[in-house]
C-alpha cells in the first residue's frame, strides 16, 4: 500500500501551493472519466520510482480567541492518525509563532517523523537570518523551500521518502488470504451500525487489532470459510459546527482506508439521499481502483411504493456516474435485512478485481468488437487496435496497442470496457486500460 503523508500547518504558509506543486510535476493517476470530482484534498504521486499518497489539510487557525488550542489539536490529532510521514509547512517571511510552536509540540508526541518544511525562501542559496529561527523549533534542520518556483521541492520528497519505513508497509491484503474490506460513507451513514451487525452476527472473530500505521480498527473473522478483515472508520462521525472542515477530513479518514482496502463499501443515508460527499468518497474509490459495492443503508425508513427504489438507482447513476461497475443493495444496517447479501457481492466483486484473462481470449474479444462497431476516424485516419494483453490486476488493467493513441477517443474506450464486461463480468471492479502505439513499451 502506498504511504500516507500529510502536509499541514499554520494558513498562509503556502501548503496547497506546495501540494499542488508536488501534484502537478509526479501526478501518477490520470484519470479522464468524466464525472469524477476534481475538487480533492489528496494526489497520488511518483517520486523516484516510489509511490506517495499526499494529503493536503485545512490551515490551523484559532477560529475565536482561547479556543486555540482545542481547535488545533483536533485537526492535528486526525492528520497524525492517519499519516505514515509529516510535512511541517512554515513561511519564513513570518517567522517563528506562537502557533508553530503549539503545532511542533504536538507533532512531537506523535512519535511519527516529520519533516520540518520553511517555505517561501526564495533564494535557496542565500537564506534569511529568519531561516535559522525554526532549528528553536526542535524538530531537526528544517529544509528550505519554495513552493512558488519549485526550488527544493526535490530534496523535500527525497526526505519525504527517507522518513517512511516501506519494508514496513506489508501487503496486508495478502495476510491469511482474507479480504480486506473498507466500510466507507459520509459521517451518521450508519458504517459502525453495519460492523457491529456483521460482528454480532458472526462471532468468528480471531481478534481486534489497531491498526499498524493507523488509529482505524481491524475486525478479523470468518464466515463460510472465507476471512474477512472489516476496516471501521467510525472515527469521522463526529460532528462539528465547522462543517467544511469535516467534510476535509472525513474525506482523508476515506483516503486512509481505501488505500488499504481491496473491496470498498460505500454506504449512503437513504433518508439523505446520494450527495456531493457520497460523490467525493466514491471518487477516491474509483481512482485508486479499488473494487466497491454501493450500500444504501436505513431503507427500512423509507415510505416506498412501486417507484421508490428506481428513482433512488436513477439518483445514484446520476451522481455516481463515473462507477456504473458497482453492484448497489438496500439494506439496514440496524434490522439486518438484506446484511447477508452484502457478502456475496463482495466476494463477487474482488474475485473480479482479482480477474487475469488469457491473451488469447482477450484478443478474441478485441476483434469481435470491432467488426461490430468500426474504430473512429479523425481528419482520414483510422484508429487501429493490433493487440491487447493483461499487465495487472486489483484492478484488471490491459495495454492495447495502436497505431496512433490520439486516435483513441474516450468514448470508443468506453465501448471496449463494456465489450469486456459483456464478455468477461467484471461486476464490482473498474477496468484500467494504458494505450500505446506499437512499438512503444
Amino acid at each position: 500500500m502506498k504511504p500516507i503523508v500529510a502536509i499541514i500547518g499554520r494558513t498562509n504558509t503556502g501548503k496547497s501551493t506546495l501540494f499542488n506543486r508536488l501534484a502537478g510535476r509526479r501526478i501518477s493517476i490520470v484519470e479522464d472519466s468524466p464525472g469524477v470530482t476534481r475538487d480533492r484534498v489528496y494526489a497520488d504521486i511518483t517520486w523516484n520510482g516510489k509511490e506517495l499518497t499526499l494529503i493536503d489539510t485545512a490551515g490551523l487557525e484559532p477560529k475565536m480567541e482561547g479556543s486555540i488550542l482545542s481547535e488545533m489539536k483536533k485537526q492535528v490529532d486526525i492528520a497524525i492518525s492517519v499519516a505514515d510521514s509529516i510535512v511541517f509547512v512554515c513561511d519564513v517571511r513570518v517567522g517563528v509563532t506562537a502557533d508553530d510552536e503549539a503545532i511542533a509540540s504536538m507533532l512531537k508526541k506523535s512519535r511519527k517523523p516529520i519533516i520540518l518544511c520553511v517555505n517561501k525562501v526564495d533564494n535557496l542559496g542565500d537564506k534569511p537570518m529568519e531561516f535559522y529561527e525554526f532549528f528553536n523549533l526542535g524538530i531537526g534542520e528544517p529544509m528550505a523551500v519554495s513552493s512558488v518556483h519549485g526550488s527544493g521541492t526535490g530534496d523535500l520528497l527525497d526526505a519525504v521518502l527517507d522518513s517512511v519505513k516501506f519494508d514496513d508497509l506489508t501487503d496486508e491484503n495478502d495476510e491469511d488470504e482474507a479480504i480486506r474490506i473498507a466500510i466507507v460513507g459520509k459521517p451518521n451513514a450508519g458504517k459502525s451500525s453495519l460492523v457491529n451487525k456483521i460482528l454480532n452476527e458472526n462471532r468468528m472473530i480471531v481478534s481486534e487489532v489497531a491498526g499498524t500505521t493507523r488509529d482505524s480498527v481491524d475486525n478479523y473473522f470468518e464466515r463460510d470459510g472465507q476471512k474477512y478483515i472489516f476496516v471501521d472508520t467510525a472515527g469521522i462521525r463526529r460532528k462539528s459546527k465547522i462543517k467544511g472542515n469535516i467534510e476535509r477530513y472525513s474525506i482523508i479518514r476515506a483516503v486512509s482506508a481505501i488505500s488499504r482496502a481491496d473491496v470498498c463499501v460505500l454506504m449512503i443515508d437513504a433518508e439523505e439521499g446520494v450527495s456531493e460527499q457520497d460523490s467525493k468518497i466514491a471518487g477516491i474509490a474509483h481512482e485508486h481502483g479499488k473494487a466497491s459495492v454501493i450500500a444504501v443503508n436505513k431503507w427500512d425508513l423509507i415510505e416506498k411504493d412501486d417507484k421508490t427504489m428506481n428513482k433512488f438507482l436513477r439518483d445514484i447513476e446520476d451522481e455516481l456516474g463515473f462507477m456504473p461497475y458497482a453492484p448497489k443493495l438496500f439494506i439496514s444496517a440496524k434490522t439486518g435485512q438484506r446484511v447477508n447479501k452484502l457478502y456475496e457481492l463482495i466476494h463477487m466483486a474482488y474475485q473480479n478485481h482479482c480477474m487475469r484473462i488469457a491473451t488469447g481470449v482477450l484478443n478474441d474479444v478485441l476483434t469481435e468488437a470491432m467488426a461490430v462497431n468500426q474504430p473512429p476516424v479523425d481528419k482520414g485516419r483510422q484508429l487501429k487496435i493490433f493487440y491487447g494483453t493483461q499487465v495487472s490486476v486489483k484492478p484488471p488493467t490491459f495495454v492495447l496497442f495502436v497505431n496512433d493513441s490520439e486516435l483513441m477517443h474516450y468514448s470508443y474506450k468506453r465501448y471496449i470496457e463494456n465489450r469486456l464486461r459483456e464478455s468477461f463480468g467484471l461486476a464490482g471492479t473498474p477496468v484500467r486500460f494504458l494505450i500505446r502505439n506499437r512499438g512503444e513499451r
